[in-house]
């Protein structure tokens, strides 16, 4: 169970994240852990369902490894994504009434694997009206910070709205629309890596600068993150075109701007409510 003190929520809001040396239970990070390669090397997907992206680019030396959305296919990841003790803790730190999924991610940084570029979430999810976002990433090896870790830019949350980075995955330059931003703006870089055990982590606020660096460890680093809106959002018709949005615009409904709780569901809310239905497939399976 995640407690977070009002020091906690304070530091979040001041430093624009927060590291956890336990998010989850160690057996947990293992058990999500041990459906990495039945996700990404058997396309195994325990509810029939394939996740929202596989992303498996080639190269050498070698990509992270990304799958989008593995709730939808895979209930142990679910169960940690869609918890409502977890929906809680970020809605205390946004300040919020309730919370919403709006994606989660594996990621899998092979050794030598490259980095991935600096960027704001935030600026990925102008499609819905409200972009700010609280994410949550676990770690599921232990974490080094030579080791390909996350790693936060303090206080950069408060730096204003930039722009998509150019290259995302494999960047030669993964400090380069950061630090160009940082200078324009007579800013300084100071860098965190998040060093945690399996099962530890941290939670990051949308609009902080953040990526991951080359992994120069001699073992993998995986990770699972989940990303959350606040839970009234509606989607913004006048900026479906942008980040992810020609992705999950496929969500929206016909003639409507009401974003589906079947697709984003709700996981916490102040009064008590979840998604109908969403205890049963986390238990089940069932839909």
């Amino acid at each position: 169970m995640i407690h977070l003190t009002p020091d906690q929520i304070a530091q979040f809001r001041r430093d624009g994240f927060l590291i956890v040396d336990k998010i989850i239970e160690p057996e947990a990070a293992e058990a999500i852990r041990d459906r990495f390669v039945p996700l990404f090397d058997k396309g195994e997907y325990e509810t029939g369902i394939r996740p929202d992206e596989v992303n498996k680019p080639v190269g050498t030396p070698p990509f992270t490894l990304q799958i989008c959305n593995a709730w939808k296919s895979d209930l142990t990841v679910a169960r940690h994504v869609l918890s409502e003790n977890l929906g809680q803790a970020c809605a205390q730190l946004g300040g919020w009434t309730g919370t919403r999924l709006m994606i989660d991610n594996l990621l899998w940084k092979p050794i030598e694997g490259r980095a991935i570029g600096f960027h704001q979430d935030s600026m990925y999810s102008l499609w819905i009206d409200k972009p700010a976002l609280v994410s949550c990433w676990v770690a599921l090896d232990q974490t080094s910070a030579d080791g390909g870790t996350l790693v936060y830019i303090k206080g950069s949350h408060t730096w204003g709205e930039a722009r998509p980075i150019m290259q995302f995955h494999g960047p030669e330059d993964d400090l380069k629309e950061v630090r160009e931003w940082a200078e324009t703006h007579g800013l300084e870089l100071e860098l965190v890596p998040v060093v945690v055990p399996p099962g530890g982590g941290a939670f990051h606020d949308g609009w902080l600068w953040h990526g991951s660096r080359i992994n120069k460890a001699d073992v993998p680093r995986r990770a699972l993150a989940a990303h959350f809106f606040q839970d009234d959002i509606r989607f913004n018709p006048e900026k479906m075109n942008m980040g992810n949005g020609p992705m999950y615009g496929r969500y929206r409904k016909l003639g409507s701007n009401d974003v589906d709780e079947g697709y984003f569901p709700i996981t916490w809310r102040q009064d008590g409510y979840r998604t109908p239905g969403l205890d049963a497939y986390l238990d089940k399976g069932i839909v």
